[in-house]
């Protein structure tokens, strides 16, 4: 049988990216227990606009732990404490009534404050733009077997491919970090036979642009234990790897030129 929650938010607001920033204290009455904490936000903001006053801005889309758009620190940890769950995907029977919440958006240098709890994640973009696609030319849908992969490949593939670019790495990592989520983008790839044409010029453009915007993997763990897919610490190191051998191979085709 659902319940009722009575909480406090504290919530941090900021007008714009250059505005000064600061938590400010709401009450969320009345909220169903089987609410998920996005909902628990559009009924507080409801409340905020029945009374003239501007609505808190939150990332949101698919609400189905899909898209990668929501995500903000709750209680301090990205995501909040559930294991394996999106923000979208949290429900407020996690919560005790009475409880203090405190919600802010992702602490990074590489995510800039758009207003409220939204940040601008377009330096994720830039690193699947550096190399995350293949060029070969698809056609239509071959057959299934056309192309036997091994199922353990197929699988690590499809793990790595779990990956919604939510940031929640990021924001998690002392250092602001985004190995995993490039090591993810790469392994999707790099692991398939359709991957292999471009594995090393793709892991070296993609690691090299995510340097230009992100902080250096210091092997905190602290980036899979916020991930709502828990993505795997190995993709790291396969990144690490084939980043050496691209400085190699990519070298020896450039003095064949």
């Amino acid at each position: 049988m659902s319940q009722t929650l009575n909480l406090t938010l504290k919530i941090w607001r900021q007008e714009g990216p250059n505005a000064k920033g600061s938590f400010e204290s709401y009450q969320a009455n009345n909220i169903p227990d089987d609410a998920s904490f996005l909902e628990m936000l559009d009924i507080v903001n409801e409340s905020l606009i029945e009374n003239n006053q501007v609505p808190i801005e939150f990332p949101h889309d698919c609400r189905e732990g899909i898209c990668g758009t929501c995500g903000v620190m709750i209680n301090g940890r990205a995501h909040g404490q559930e294991i394996g769950t999106a923000t979208c995907q949290l429900h407020m029977r996690k919560f005790n009534d009475g409880d203090t919440i405190v919600i802010e958006p992702w602490r990074a240098a590489a995510f800039p404050v758009v207003k409220d709890l939204v940040v601008d994640r377009s330096p994720l973009d830039k690193i699947v733009e550096a190399g995350g696609y293949i060029t070969a030319p698809t056609g239509s849908a071959p057959d299934a077997n056309e192309m036997p992969i091994p199922k353990d490949v197929a699988e690590s593939s499809m793990d790595a491919a779990a990956c919604i670019g939510c940031g929640a790495c990021v924001a998690a990592c002392p250092n602001s970090a985004g190995q995993l989520f490039t090591s993810a983008k790469l392994w999707h790839l790099n692991s398939l036979p359709q991957g292999q044409a471009e594995r090393y010029k793709r892991t070296e453009e993609m690691v090299e642009t995510m340097e230009q915007y992100f902080g250096s993997c210091t092997n905190h763990g602290e980036c899979k234990e916020a991930c709502p897919k828990e993505i795997s610490l190995d993709f790291i190191a396969e990144m690490n790897k084939d980043y050496m051998k691209s400085k190699v191979k990519n070298r020896k085709k450039a003095g064949q030129k």
